[in-house]
């Protein structure tokens, strides 16, 4: 089997760029360029960079459709999360896993953010669950890697601008080998 690094930049070339983004008007590989530039021009840790363009991963791996087109939550950050836990440290994976309740998380804390979400992500945030209740909240943010996530979900919604020029795969390339090598050498 060819590397993961290589596979993971295969999967979000060839699926990624057929697959739209949830019913946003992008595809899964812009979305993701998107998300892991703007971790990028914030100044992020590298593993945090790697997280943002593998954060939605999970929806490359179903066999089938996505459930999320059906108003049903496939749980995709898990998905994701689970796959990549073989291949990457804590560092890449919480804030992948808790990208999907940050949006949650944050649409209970933080005044005027549900209102900010694309429809798409008003549907999706229903099928997930909804808000968190304020004691949820409380608990979510006491984990580690949550300062990360929160981060990666305000580029997740952010990232959704169509046509929108990015560097390249091949470009982003040395964050996912650098965050698969500290896994192997820790």
């Amino acid at each position: 089997m060819e590397n993961i690094v290589n596979h993971l930049l295969n999967l979000l070339a060839t699926k990624g760029a057929d697959l739209q983004y949830g019913n946003e008007d992008v595809t899964q590989l812009e979305h993701a360029l998107q998300c892991a530039e703007l971790a990028e021009n914030n100044n992020l840790p590298n593993p945090t960079i790697a997280a943002a363009l593998l954060h939605d991963i999970g929806h490359l791996l179903y066999d089938g459709d996505d459930p999320i087109h059906e108003g049903k939550d496939g749980h995709h950050e898990n998905i994701g999360a689970n796959y990549l836990a073989e291949y990457f440290g804590a560092e890449v994976i919480r804030p992948i896993q808790a990208h999907v309740d940050s949006k949650r998380y944050l649409s209970a804390v933080e005044e005027g953010y549900y209102d900010l979400l694309s429809e798409a992500s008003k549907l999706s945030l229903e099928a997930q669950g909804g808000p968190f209740t304020k004691e949820e909240a409380k608990i979510f943010v006491e984990k580690p890697f949550m300062k990360e996530a929160i981060e990666l979900r305000r580029f997740d919604d952010q990232a959704k601008i169509l046509n929108k020029k990015t560097p390249s795969l091949d470009y982003f390339k040395h964050y996912v080998e650098e965050a698969h090598n500290l896994f192997l050498n820790n």
